[in-house]
């Protein structure tokens, strides 16, 4: 079975796109598995740390291993000032580097990984994220993110309660967004 690596950009407990991450789970459902990503604990980038004694940092390496193993990413995140959140920029600057200190010329496990990009956020819907964000990922070589995207916007009442409820037309928009990604893993 076809393995989904969910990564959420916000690390909030009661998070709306951690609630629109398990919806697309729920959507999913017993057609791949979906794992989440713990990297609240990823260092920030930082060439010192990288092979600095000959290793690499077990944090680090952790997180590596659980992209390499997942046949696709799918990042679900809100809008930071019209971009991503910085730990997310974080994620990818650290997945981006080489796994073999100064080899640049070794494919890395991100190099044509499928990936898909939805958000839940405030009036323009995670509209600059996932434009910010796309050109992050082409930029370091994932695939094309898959279309159509779900950014699907939220109103003050969802801020008030931590709940996030999903439309019938996010829904539809989810469906088409699971099959496009579960096409693109091969599943």
């Amino acid at each position: 079975m076809k393995t989904i690596l969910m990564v959420v950009g916000s690390f909030r407990e009661k998070s709306l796109n951690r609630q629109l991450a398990h919806g697309i789970e729920r959507r999913i459902g017993d057609r791949a598995t979906v794992r989440y990503l713990a990297y609240q604990d990823l260092p920030p980038m930082n060439q010192d740390l990288e092979h600095a004694d000959g290793t690499e940092d077990p944090v680090v390496a952790r997180v590596r291993a659980e992209v390499a193993a997942a046949d696709g990413l799918w990042i679900v995140s809100p809008e930071y000032n019209s971009s991503y959140p910085g730990h997310v920029k974080n994620l990818i600057d650290w997945l981006s580097r080489p796994i073999i200190p100064m080899d640049y010329k070794t494919p890395l496990p991100i190099h044509g990984m499928p990936v898909a990009i939805s958000a839940a956020g405030g009036g323009r819907k995670g509209a600059g994220m996932a434009e910010k964000l796309t050109e992050l990922l082409r930029f370091v070589r994932f695939a094309e993110p898959t279309q159509p995207s779900c950014l699907m916007g939220y109103g003050a009442e969802a801020m008030k309660t931590n709940v996030l409820t999903i439309s019938p037309e996010v829904e539809e928009l989810i469906g088409a967004q699971v099959e496009a990604f579960l096409s693109a893993i091969g599943a």
